[in-house]
């Protein structure tokens, strides 16, 4: 039962949803307070509230609480205009303005400040430009480095999450499970759907330059590993071998991908080189080896294994071979992800005498396992790449969502959606096309 069980985490379809919106279910005690005060406009048409969006941002982190601007006693545009007593008397940490006005080449500009009340003073200037479609990313852009600035830490609000989503379709013949892998900002807007098939999809998996998605798909009847290029739209079948081809995992340096084969009669870890389509077998054991995920240099995987009879996550040398068992602390560890600094991993937990599969965090120096979730069936941790959350799939009134959690365990809140069910979340890299610049 247990291989058994294993497997049906590998091939199991998941019915998911689009339309994501965010409800933050608990942010931070006494985060900070940030006023937003509304862009001024130069007579450039836009078609979204820019800072509205900075606002969602900023609040969806759960570090920081932005005020209502019906409480603002003034609502300047200009550094002059900035008077901190009347920020001080509304309780604002900090204050964030800016304007908006063409960049005189047929885009947008964006100029913000942001100023530290306390201490009297401004403490950043930045520069947002891009075209009309590109409102949204200079937004974020902002945000990232609001983010940044008064956390110590890279904003995540400019990445995409890759997911994928069921419907179900009521004809005379019965249901049809529409299967889609999506795409959309992190905050859930802008969903495209990349391809619909009525098999299920598994897995998607970023590049590390986030220009295209590695996925499972059952639409050939048997699974099998593509790889979607999302500048064309064009997408190439890699593996189709006998028996499992799944989880494939791209490498730090995208030139290769660590993913799962049984061509030689049991599940083991393998690595395809993209570009010479070398493959080469990483483990050899009659136990379930499945669900790879490299280190950030490269220079190892850690994957999910039944050999000690229960699923645990174990690591594998990409040169010597040599491998190890990571987890101890509990009857089930799975789906293991690294985190960037390599301090930790992130995977699916369940305690000893509990039912319930938890999202977990392992410090890695210590083998100290931290519980960060509280919700049920949880799984398919995919994890920032600024490694402050842990994005997954869980449960809430019967059908699939996402949920988000800070690595502190401080920060929840959901995602659901308003027709589907969502699972098999993967969070991209960062993306390194935004045109904006730190001035200050």
């Amino acid at each position: 039962m247990k291989r058994f069980w294993i497997i049906a985490l590998l091939l199991v379809s998941s019915w998911v949803q689009a339309e994501l919106t965010i409800e933050v279910t608990q942010g931070q005690d006494n985060p900070v307070t940030i006023a937003v005060v509304p862009f001024s406009n130069s007579g450039v048409e836009v078609t979204e509230d820019l800072t509205a969006i900075v606002s969602a941002d900023l609040y969806r982190s759960g570090r920081f609480s932005p005020l209502s601007v019906f409480d603002m006693l003034s609502q300047p545009h200009n550094p002059n205009e900035v008077f901190y007593n009347e920020w001080r008397a509304v309780s604002s940490d900090y204050v964030l303005i800016g304007r908006i006005a063409p960049d005189g080449f047929g885009r947008i500009r964006v100029n913000v400040e942001l100023f530290d009340v306390l201490r009297q003073s401004m403490i950043m200037e930045f520069a947002s430009n891009g075209g009309v479609l590109e409102q949204r990313d200079m937004a974020h852009a902002i945000s990232d480095a609001v983010f940044a600035k008064l956390t110590g830490m890279p904003g995540a609000f400019s990445t995409k999450i890759a997911y994928v989503s069921g419907k179900n379709d009521f004809s005379g013949n019965g249901v049809n499970y529409n299967n889609r892998l999506m795409i959309a900002d992190v905050d859930g807007a802008r969903e495209r759907m990349l391809l619909e098939s009525e098999q299920p999809i598994l897995s998607p998996s970023w590049s590390p330059d986030a220009k295209k998605i590695a996925y499972v798909s059952f639409e050939s009847g048997d699974p099998s590993i593509y790889i979607y290029d999302l500048a064309t739209n064009v997408r190439q079948k890699i593996t189709s071998f006998s028996g499992l081809n799944s989880a494939p995992a791209w490498s730090p340096d995208g030139k290769s991908l660590a993913m799962v084969l049984s061509k030689s009669g049991n599940p083991d870890i393998y690595v395809l080189d993209l570009e010479s389509r070398k493959l080469r077998q990483l483990t050899r054991h009659y136990g379930i080896d499945t669900e790879p995920s490299w280190l950030p240099d490269g220079s190892a995987l850690v994957f999910t294994s039944d050999r000690a009879g229960q699923p645990q996550i174990y690591q594998v040398d990409i040169n010597s071979g040599y491998e190890e068992r990571l987890t101890f602390d509990g009857n089930y560890n799975a789906r293991a992800r690294v985190l960037l600094d390599g301090s930790g991993i992130v995977l699916i937990h369940r305690s000893e005498g509990y039912k319930d599969f938890h999202i977990a965090l392992q410090n890695i120096a210590r083998g100290t396992i931290k519980v960060l979730t509280e919700t049920v069936l949880d799984e398919s941790p995919t994890v920032a790449p600024n490694g402050s959350t842990v994005l997954y799939a869980t449960r809430n009134n019967g059908k699939g969502i996402l949920a988000a959690v800070s690595v502190d365990g401080n920060v929840k809140y959901n995602i659901p959606s308003n027709s589907r069910d969502v699972r098999e979340p993967a969070w991209s890299p960062y993306i390194a096309d935004h045109k904006f610049f730190l001035t200050q």
